[in-house]
């Protein structure tokens, strides 16, 4: 018979994805239930395997007992019993939910229940190795979606080789984090790449034959020849066991800033979980999520107040590619930096600084005495200092000026 103690001890994790590795290297005697066959790994670098980059076991997290490839269907939160599909039953004290986050499907004619040959979604390593065993030089590849995951998808498929179209339904690309102007930087480079570019495009359908993708239909009618097409359409928490377990779940699992859930023996950490309103599906909040809940399950004091998340990319271009229509860095890459938000209200002020030559750009929003967001492109060297401001909330120092804020030292 289990005793108080152990019931009230044992720390279960549903989630072997970066946050629930992260919280099993940081609490002790944790048992970890994660469904994918593989040890946990970074996702971030899921486009440099795609790329050929890395080898998939580069990737690997730092080692952590794992139950691989078993997945839990039910919470009993009466007795505190996890009942897994292989017929295992796990006691808990503590649970923590780290399922993640599922692939949005976008409602596409010819895609049903069972995607058809050559369509892949773009989340796990498992999808990753898929799509890389598929691609071939001069491959005709689609990828819908030019969010921060379309763009690197199409920037990995075009260096494989493959004829890459990006179809995004905004009007620019990255549109959560960039500008017009930043944007339009990206798409000159990513066409430097030979990754042809279109945006307020509307995707209607696959059309099929044969159980295998043949091409993408446009709402305008036209079609995009298509062998692979990938769906970079965003995500969406996963939260069926929550919810099925009676949990509070809006948007992701609720959380308070003990990343407690409305029951007060399981919290909820990344992508599954709605912290005051938001759900960041972003790596870094994850982890800052992962690090304050081990110091709770501990019992040292600690609050999540939530995260101020950087974006970072870099866009690698083969010597070969460099000298095309639009200007590249001298270095065959395209370093990207975006936080906050840069596009601008009535009354902010806002400063940018362009090099064409250089292939750079930056640009910052400050609204009343802070600092609201930019995006930097090319050079990066302010980034640190400017994130920092950013993060910390600080007035700028009143002596500062706005021009002096995109210099290499931040003007600080």
């Amino acid at each position: 018979m289990r005793t108080q103690a152990e019931n009230t001890a044992r720390v279960v994790v549903i989630g072997a994805g970066m946050a629930g590795a992260r919280l099993a290297a940081r609490v002790p005697e944790v048992t970890v239930i994660g469904e994918e066959a593989h040890a946990p790994y970074n996702r971030v670098l899921l486009a440099e395997v795609l790329a050929g980059r890395y080898p998939a076991d580069v990737i690997a997290l730092p080692p952590a007992e794992v139950r691989r490839g078993v997945r839990v269907v039910r919470i009993d939160r009466a007795d505190r019993l996890v009942h897994c599909d292989d017929g295992s039953v796990v006691h808990y004290g503590r649970l923590v939910l780290a399922t993640g986050s599922n692939p949005v499907l976008p409602p596409l004619r010819g895609l049903g229940d069972t995607m058809p040959d050559g369509v892949h979604a773009f989340r796990t390593l498992d999808d990753c190795l898929a799509l890389r065993s598929s691609v071939r030089p001069g491959v005709n590849a689609v990828v819908i979606g030019g969010g921060l995951l379309g763009v690197s998808a199409a920037r990995a498929l075009a260096e494989c080789g493959a004829q890459v179209v990006l179809a995004q339904q905004g009007e620019h690309l990255m549109e959560r984090q960039l500008d017009a102007e930043s944007a339009g930087l990206l798409r000159r480079h990513l066409e430097s790449l030979g990754v042809e570019v279109h945006t307020e495009c509307r995707v209607r359908g696959l059309r099929c034959a044969d159980g295998a993708v043949r091409a993408v239909e446009l709402a305008d009618g036209y079609e995009l020849a298509a062998e692979i097409t990938v769906l970079a359409c965003g995500v969406r928490p996963r939260t069926g066991l929550a919810r099925a377990a009676g949990l509070e779940v809006r948007k992701g699992v609720v959380v308070d800033d003990e990343l407690r859930t409305s029951d007060p023996y399981i919290h909820a950490v990344g992508d599954c979980a709605e912290h005051r309103s938001t759900v960041y599906g972003l790596a870094g909040p994850a982890l800052e999520q992962a690090d304050v809940l081990a110091d709770v399950l501990a019992g040292r004091p600690a609050r999540y107040d939530g995260t101020r998340a950087l974006t970072r990319l870099t866009l690698n271009v083969p010597a070969a590619t460099t000298a095309g229509p639009a200007p590249a860095p001298a270095a065959g890459s395209l370093d990207l930096a975006a936080f906050g938000d840069s596009r601008p209200l009535p009354g902010d002020d806002v400063v940018r600084l362009a090099d064409a030559t250089r292939g750079a750009y930056r640009t910052v929003v400050v609204r009343g005495d802070r600092l609201a967001g930019g995006v930097l492109l090319g050079d990066l060297a302010a980034v640190g200092t400017l994130a920092r401001t950013w993060q910390d909330d600080e007035p700028l120092p009143a002596e500062t000026s706005l021009l002096h804020l995109l210099t290499n030292d931040g003007g600080f």
